[in-house]
Formats: C-alpha cells, structure tokens, sequence
C-alpha cells in the first residue's frame, strides 16, 4: 500500500468509502498531498523544464505519474487536453491544474509559478550579458550537452503516452494523424485538435468499445494514484466561485498595465510593450512556435526593439534555459526597454520592461486554470465529451512526436531546408551538417534514460558535464 495515500484518505475531496460507495467531494479543499512536500517537487521539476512543451510534459509524467502515484495517467491526460485547448503555454497551465488538484488554489499559484521561476531568472541574467558584452557563447556553451538529454526524456515521454493511451488501433491511427498532419502537410495546430476531438466523438457514438479498455490507474509495482480517476477532488464550481476568480484574475492581469499608462504615459516603450504581449498571450494557440513567427515580425519591423539576428539568437537562449519557449518574449522586451529608457537607467529599463511582458504573458494561464478546471472536472463523467478528450489524448501523442522531431532536428544538425510537393511541406536537415558531439551525446543520454534508468536530473547534469568538457575541448583544439 501506499502509505502517503492511506495518510490522506481522510482529507481526499472526492474518495471510496469502505463499502466502495463514492464520497462527494466537501466544499473545503484539503491538501492530497503535504503542502511542503509539494513544493519541494514543484522546485524540482522546474529545474528540469528544458526542452520546450514536449520535454516540460515528460518531465512532469516521469515525476508525478510514474514515480511519485501523485495522479493517475488518464486524470493527467484529461488535464493536458484542456490545456492543449488554451492559449499560452501548455506545460505551465499543466503545472497549474495538477497542482490545483493536489493541493487547491495555493497549490496551483505555486506549480505554475515555480514552473516559470528559473527561466525567468536565467533569461535575465542572460539578456544582462548579452547587452553588456553583446556574446553570450560562453554562456550557451553550458547548456550544449542539455539538447541531447532532453531528447532522451522526451523519446522516453512519447513511448510511455503512446503505450498507455492509445489502447486501440483507432487511436494509434488518429495519433499518426495528427503527426502527419503537422510534420507533413503543415496542418495550422487548432484544426488538428478540433479534427481529433471530432474523431473521438465519431469513435464513441458508432464503435464505444474503443473507450471501454481499462486504464493504467496503477503503476508498475500495483500501487495506485493518491487521485483516483473516478475521484472528484474539488469544490464544486459555482457561479459566484467564478465571478470572484474572475474579477481577481483580470484585476492582477490589469493593474500593472494601468500603473504603467500612469506612470509611464500611453506612448511609452512599456505601454507598448504591456499592451502587445498581453495582446500575444490570448492568441498563442497551438504553443511559442505558432506564435513566434509575428511576434518577431511585429518586434523587428513594426516596433524595431531587436534585429532579426538577435531575435535568432534569444530564441536559442529560450530554448536553452528551462522552463516555456514563449520566455523569448522577455528577452525581447528586455532589449527593446534597455535601448528605449526614457527617463529610467536603462538597466532599470530593461528589468522594468521584461518582468512586465512576463507578468502579462502568464498571468492569464492561472486565470483559466482557476476559472475553468472545476467545469472540466465534471466533464470526465460525460461519457460522449469524455471521447472527444480522448480523441485529443490520441493526437496529443502524435504532437508531442511532432516537437520531438522539430527539437531533434536543431538538435543534431546546424542547417535545414524547406522542401515542397503540392501539399506536402517538410523541413529537411543537411545530413552533412550533423553535428557528432550533440549525436553522441544523444545516443548517451538515450542509455542513461531507457537502459539504466536514471533519473531526469542525474541524466541533465551528466550530459551538461559532458558538453562542457566538450565544447572546451574543441575550443582548445
């Protein structure tokens, strides 16, 4: 048995009683897990979120269903689908429900804040020396043995999804789907959901046997989730509930904005900046990378905040620093206030300006999660709902398979290509522009993770170490 779950069987919102008839959830959320012990995790996993969207899921499906039974695998999947159904970062809203889940309003403001914490400061700290030295090679250096790893943990995710939510040849096909239509044909990310919520339904209303395979609510070693799946685990949502989120939410997303137009004026450098990048975080469907694309556009052409190149070289930075890819939006609005100060110190400018994007940019995530995951709860019991959701789980495979080979590629090759045949769209690396170091790297970090089964952390460091020593060796070269 588990014993942390016997300990909190009695605060569980939502649990069996011993006849095995179900308890309602109370109106008073209670902690599932220690409030401590929860945050001791959440710091943990959030120096581990390297690796964009796909690295950040796996990280925390290793940590919170396969090691520490904290959720069962379909209660994460059911999170996830919401979460892959916002704007914003996918990973972090992730982080914020789970916790909402474990340990109440505090749990999920303190996931969801610690999830973004080190990339905040690392991406600070970075921009400081990129604008005073204007080089930050030194500094990407240590994180060169990190790509490879990552894309250890991240094979490791896709196999354990795959192998736990596509219980039927149907699902395997929409996941393959969804895959193809993203790698190949270029399919915009909404349209791929939305096709594979439909398929779920479709699957459900003319062949429900798909949906009737049981679900790996146990771990390896027979121990099972302290959330059950069928356990409700919070409050139920109320309009009033919702009115008082709301108001708080738009008011701390607000407010900031409104002190700045005062303080600052409605042409300034960070009224711009506020306004843009709140404007940003409400259109980010489909993750950073269906977004980056204007942003860089608006920022370099329209507002002349960064160069082209140096918009290259902050989203390398984001993608070498843990925590959500959507960071380069700091970085850039760091740059765009250090250069445009007005009457502040430009580095008061700069730190001024990127805390600001920062705060707009994910503060609206824990407005959605709070607002709207009592609603999506309730959903896991309707049955025809709960099949398009799994429609989606299915494609979640096939996405994360996507960013898996996108990472890969800039990975282990310096230069790519488009290539073209009627509705075919691929990007193509030059097999000679592989680089060895990265490959081998792989290669290792892959033994370390399926083989030898070490952990998340040990394996990051040891490929650090190894890149490190690397990239001093060819230096001295």
């Amino acid at each position: 048995m588990n014993p942390a779950a016997d300990e909190s069987a009695a605060e569980s919102p939502g649990h069996r009683s011993d006849t095995g008839e179900h308890v309602d959830a109370p109106r008073t959320v209670r902690d599932v897990v220690p409030f401590a012990s929860a945050v001791r995790t959440w710091f943990a996993i959030s120096l581990q979120t390297f690796g964009g969207p796909a690295g950040q899921i796996a990280v925390m499906q290793r940590t919170l269903v396969d090691e520490k039974r904290w959720i069962g695998q379909r209660r994460f999947l059911h999170a996830l689908n919401y979460c892959m159904l916002l704007p914003g970062p996918e990973a972090q809203q992730l982080a914020i429900y789970i916790g909402w889940l474990l340990n109440g309003i505090r749990g999920g403001l303190v996931a969801g804040t610690l999830f973004v914490l080190p990339g905040v400061v690392a991406l600070l700290v970075l921009s400081g020396i990129y604008v005073a030295y204007g080089d930050t090679a030194a500094v990407t250096a240590i994180f060169a043995g990190l790509a490879p790893a990552v894309l250890a943990v991240v094979a490791q995710a896709v196999w354990r999804v795959g192998r736990r939510s596509l219980g039927h040849p149907a699902l395997v096909a929409i996941a393959i789907a969804a895959f193809l239509a993203l790698a190949v044909f270029g399919v915009p990310f909404p349209i791929v959901i939305a096709a594979a919520a439909a398929a779920g339904w479709l699957l459900h209303k003319f062949n429900p046997a798909v949906f009737t395979a049981s679900s790996d609510n146990g771990a390896a070693n027979g121990e099972p989730p302290l959330i059950p799946d069928d356990a409700l685990h919070t409050e139920a949502p109320t309009a009033g509930r919702a009115a008082r989120v709301l108001a708080i939410g738009v008011v701390a997303w607000g407010l900031p904005m409104l002190l700045v137009v005062l303080l600052t004026g409605a042409q300034s450098v960070f009224t711009t900046q506020g306004l843009f990048f709140s404007g940003t975080a409400l259109v980010t469907f489909g993750g950073a990378y269906a977004v980056l694309a204007y942003v860089a556009q608006r920022a370099v052409e329209v507002y002349g905040w960064l160069g082209p190149g140096e918009m290259v070289r902050g989203l390398a930075l984001a993608e070498t620093t843990p925590g959500p890819l959507i960071m380069v939006v700091q970085f850039v609005a760091f740059l765009g206030a250090y250069r445009d100060p007005g009457t502040l110190n430009p580095w008061i400018a700069g730190l001024s300006g990127a805390l600001l994007t920062t705060w707009v940019t994910f503060v609206p995530c824990f407005l959605f999660i709070f607002l709207g995951a009592p609603y999506v709860e309730r959903l896991r019991n309707n049955h025809t709902i709960s099949a398009a959701l799994s429609g989606i789980t299915a494609a979640v495979v096939g996405v994360i398979a996507n960013l898996a080979l996108y990472f890969a590629i800039h990975t282990l090759f310096t230069a790519t290509g488009n290539a073209s045949w009627g509705p075919v769209h691929l990007e193509v690396p030059d097999l000679a522009s592989l680089n060895p170091i990265p490959a081998a790297l792989t290669v290792v970090a892959l033994v370390l993770i399926f083989r030898l089964r070490w952990s998340v952390l040990r394996t990051l460091g040891t490929c650090a170490l190894f890149g490190l020593l690397a990239t001093a060796a060819g230096s001295m070269a």
